[in-house]
């Protein structure tokens, strides 16, 4: 069967880090304590690859950029009539990636405030009112089985589309599917390297962003003259 180039290396290289970032971050939260400071780690690390996939999605090669997968009315009705022909993700398959994005980022965005008055707390706690930290402490704690749920069906599509004879898995590996016979397509295209230092250099901007380097320091308390 031919072989045809459907994953650029930075988008195989961006999926497998948020997978290692988004699993540390959950065995972090679970073990707490001293732990919780690598949770916050991590969360940041998501961010920052989320924000790469966001410039990628506009600037990276053919089947990386949004618009050619974006899950529209007519792309979904055609898949489940069995009529979709396409190499990157499928109109069911995009969904899934929005969503997991989706929540993904909520998660990190929300944990830079976020506090649990003990271990925690996030880069950005100074910049919001304590009102706004607590709403997004709440929210970030109890969207996490909502996290659990996506992650699970995500990678339950990936085992039932491997029983019925595509494997999703390896072309996020080395980058290649192989067409059916007589299956025309065209190999993905573009995605150089002004773009890859282009969405380096968002990502880079988000973690300066996020990390709160430029948020004041808090003025020193008053010294107690000793007498």
């Amino acid at each position: 069967m031919q072989q045809v180039k459907v994953w650029d290396l930075p988008l195989r290289l961006f999926h497998w880090l948020l997978v290692g970032a988004v699993i540390g971050a959950l065995v972090t939260v679970k073990l707490g304590g001293n732990a919780m400071l690598w949770h916050g780690r991590f969360g940041l690390a998501v961010l920052v690859l989320l924000g790469f996939r966001l410039a990628w999605g506009v600037l990276g090669s053919t089947h990386a950029r949004f618009h050619t997968f974006f899950p529209t009315p007519g792309r979904l009705l055609a898949y489940l009539r069995g009529s979709w022909q396409g190499l990157g993700h499928n109109p069911l398959g995009a969904l899934s990636v929005f969503a997991l994005i989706g929540l993904f980022g909520f998660q990190a965005l929300s944990g830079l405030v976020a506090s649990d008055d003990i271990a925690f707390s996030g880069p950005l706690i100074r910049a919001v009112p304590s009102d706004f930290s607590s709403l997004m402490s709440s929210w970030h704690r109890r969207t996490e089985e909502a996290l659990y749920l996506l992650v699970g069906l995500h990678v339950l599509a990936i085992a039932v589309y491997r029983l019925r004879g595509d494997n999703l898995l390896g072309p996020m590996l080395h980058g290649r599917k192989s067409l059916a016979p007589g299956q025309a397509a065209e190999p993905a295209r573009g995605g150089g390297w002004l773009a890859l230092l282009l969405a380096l250099g968002f990502a880079a901007l988000v973690w300066w962003l996020a990390s709160g380097s430029w948020i004041p320091a808090p003025a020193p308390a008053p010294s107690i003259p000793a007498f």
